[in-house]
């Protein structure tokens, strides 16, 4: 059977290829972002007309700052799609920019709102999973270096990291669902802004591997990156 996969802040950036990488392998995709038109957009090209899709893609507005969002989100995804087996909450904010955010200077305003966005983001897009969650069901939170190594500029975007890896270890160690942390590298997406770095569609095959190839018990309230991925592939 096809997995149903859903994912958050799926209209741009990795989520967008790692939309795109399920659908072409076959599988229900329920895609969110906060910008209904963009869902829209994505579904019609996800969905590419009907025509050459493997799988499908469905979507809706949520803002995961509102876990009544959330909530319906996961239930209506459920419904259309059958039980969830992959939860992707990639949804995150960054105020200001990579280097150019010195914690010191942060706005309570920015800091909360990085926060409530990356870090309570998704601890509600777990919650709301849970119910619909299938047997055997995988739960990734993408992360990166910032979240664990001192880097200068990164200001709320690495401490809201670092929160979002203790809210996956959290909910791995109290779920039955396999709950862990992908880290792709540097890569190329709008939040980053960083034009160098890896294009997303070159990291969406990581992401489908480790929700669908790697061993459970390395994933589960860990953290697997391009060096376990390319090991395992090679």
């Amino acid at each position: 059977m096809d997995p149903t996969v859903a994912i958050t802040g799926a209209t741009s950036g990795i989520g967008r290829a790692v939309a795109e990488a399920f659908v072409e392998a076959g599988a229900f995709v329920a895609v969110s972002g906060r910008d209904g038109d963009a869902v829209d957009r994505t579904v019609a090209e996800l969905n590419g007309d009907g025509e050459g899709a493997a799988g499908e893609a469905w979507g809706e507005r949520v803002d995961v700052r509102d876990e009544f969002d959330l909530e319906r989100f996961f239930q209506r995804a459920a419904r259309e799609g059958g039980p969830i087996d992959v939860v992707l909450a990639n949804a995150a904010v960054f105020h200001g920019g990579p280097g150019e955010s010195p914690t010191d200077e942060v706005s309570y305003a920015d800091y909360d709102d990085t926060m409530r966005t990356n870090a309570r983001g998704a601890f509600a897009t777990i919650g709301e999973a849970v119910p619909h969650l299938a047997d055997d069901a995988r739960v990734i939170v993408p992360s990166g270096s910032v979240a664990h190594e001192s880097k200068a500029g990164m200001g709320a975007y690495a401490v809201s990291k670092a929160a979002a890896e203790a809210v996956a270890r959290g909910f791995a160690a109290d779920l039955d669902a396999t709950v862990g942390v992908v880290d792709p590298g540097l890569v190329a997406t709008d939040l980053t802004g960083m034009e160098r770095a890896r294009d997303p569609e070159s990291v969406a095959p990581l992401f489908v591997w480790a929700a669908t190839e790697a061993p459970a018990e390395e994933l589960n309230g860990e953290r697997l990156g391009l060096r376990e991925w390319k090991s395992a592939t090679r």
